[in-house]
């Protein structure tokens, strides 16, 4: 979802009908830590997509370039990243962490030849089942369809409200 809070109620909606979510955070110094801090976008993010049942996460750390495409910087984000998730209600052995560049296009589609040091994700997926990949393709591409609640009542999403005259509320 787009960072910015005018899109919350887009992300809220989108997010109620997903299987999936796919965290993008920054890696800039600073752009990091206003997004995991008390108040920050990431964990309301994160937060958001658990309470609203989506249970699979990939973690796309964005703008690799602009660390220089520091595998430190990687790390201290991976652990910070972790330890938010987790109070969130997420198990980070099920959740592919993945370096990106979306600007040069590394590790999106192919594997990034500036990170070297990367040598990829590993999950763990229903029933123990491990997955591996390299990039946020492979990671998109091991996402476990969720079983669905056939028996239950069917459940929409409500966007918004309108009051037309002479017709009423729809």
């Amino acid at each position: 979802a787009p960072g910015h809070r005018d899109f919350i109620k887009n992300m809220i909606t989108g997010t109620s009908q997903a299987d999936c979510a796919i965290l993008i955070i920054a890696a800039g110094t600073g752009e990091f830590e206003a997004g995991i801090s008390k108040d920050g976008q990431t964990r309301e993010h994160a937060l958001l997509a658990f309470t609203l049942g989506v249970r699979q996460l990939i973690v796309a750390v964005n703008k690799m370039d602009t660390t220089k495409w520091s595998e430190e910087r990687f790390n201290e984000i991976i652990k910070e990243t972790t330890n938010f998730i987790k109070k969130v209600g997420y198990n980070p052995k099920s959740v592919a962490f993945v370096p990106i560049s979306g600007w040069h296009g590394d590790n999106m589609l192919e594997e990034s030849e500036n990170m070297t040091w990367y040598k990829g994700w590993t999950r763990e997926g229903k029933g123990g089942v491990v997955f591996k990949g390299k990039t946020l393709l492979d990671a998109i591409d091991a996402i476990e369809p969720p079983t669905r609640p056939t028996d239950k009542p069917l459940r929409l999403p409500l966007q918004d409200v309108y009051k037309i005259g002479g017709i009423g509320t729809v």
